[in-house]
């Protein structure tokens, strides 16, 4: 027998999990969302053909009426599955949650008292908590440049648009992609870039942002963001592919930021410090490695050439 839960007064959030990865992850990423304190969510698992029928057998065991599961008779891909997801988001608000991430119990009700306040925020960006393969707190580098000197400092929310929002992440990626929550016909409007299948996540945002679209930054953690070593960005960061990616992308963002007249934008876009840096700050290993042809594509992305 389905289980039904009483729904609260107000908007409800769809929230999709792409799915290809370990199952054991999988089910605490939908634990998660069967413990948010608000019950305004509509849950639907994209299963992009993995090999497995454990979450399957697991989502079925639940009868939970608000959780639906979908399986692709074949793999396509991460992009295709977020094109899948938004086709399907039938909500005013929908997210695309890491299948390997999980929300803090308080996730939907900080998304959805933010959108209340802030109903002209198209994209909501919550506060994060990273952890790593283990669940255990992480402070590797990359987040504390994240969340120390990139991420704009404000113990209210704080809404964002335009040149000075753009100029910001192109200076250095703040954002955690699976925490965020759209609003769906605004993200609808865009497409997701195929040819920047590991930077698209801010290259879409920076799509949004160019065509007049705002950011919302609420400073309350509602959200676990797992870093661990064997993620694709993890990997194709020591093989050089990422930068090669981004090296692409940021000139494309310089036109983009031009074509607005933005000066300051796409300074930052050709600039690319944090990235440049990023790449500067493998080199050592690399060096141990010995794959000469890596270590020469950081250096050259890291020198700006």
């Amino acid at each position: 027998m389905s289980r039904v839960i009483p729904n609260m007064p107000g908007p409800f959030l769809d929230i999709f999990i792409p799915y290809w990865g370990d199952p054991g992850y999988m089910k605490l990423t939908i634990d998660s969302v069967l413990e948010q304190t608000n019950p305004n969510w509509r849950l639907t698992v994209v299963d992009d053909a993995y090999p497995d029928s454990t979450i399957e057998n697991y989502v079925s065991s639940l009868a939970d009426s608000r959780i639906t599961f979908i399986k692709k008779k074949q793999n396509e891909g991460i992009t295709a599955s977020f094109r899948t997801s938004l086709q399907l988001a039938q909500q005013d608000l929908v997210c695309f949650v890491g299948c390997d991430d999980y929300l803090l119990p308080n996730y939907v009700e900080i998304v959805l008292q933010a959108h209340e306040e802030f109903p002209e925020a198209d994209i909501i960006q919550p506060g994060v908590t990273v952890v790593d393969a283990d669940g255990k707190p992480s402070k590797t580098l990359v987040d504390r440049v994240k969340q120390r000197l990139l991420r704009p400092r404000s113990s209210t929310p704080l809404l964002l648009s335009g040149e000075k929002l753009a100029t910001s992440l192109l200076h250095g990626d703040w954002l955690y992609w699976p925490s965020l929550t759209f609003k769906t016909a605004s993200v609808r409007k865009f497409d997701f870039r195929n040819e920047f299948p590991i930077i698209q996540d801010l290259a879409l945002v920076v799509d949004m942002i160019v065509e007049g679209n705002s950011l919302l930054v609420v400073p309350e953690k509602c959200f676990a963001y797992r870093r661990h070593s064997d993620s694709a960005s993890s990997v194709l960061i020591l093989s050089g592919s990422r930068f090669e990616g981004e090296r692409d992308y940021f000139a494309l963002a310089a036109k983009l930021a031009r074509s607005k007249g933005w000066r300051r934008a796409e300074l930052a876009a050709r600039l690319r410090l944090t990235s440049r840096a990023h790449a500067l700050s493998l080199v050592p290993i690399l060096l141990k490695t010995g794959d000469g042809g890596a270590f020469r594509t950081m250096v050259r992305h890291g020198l700006g050439a």
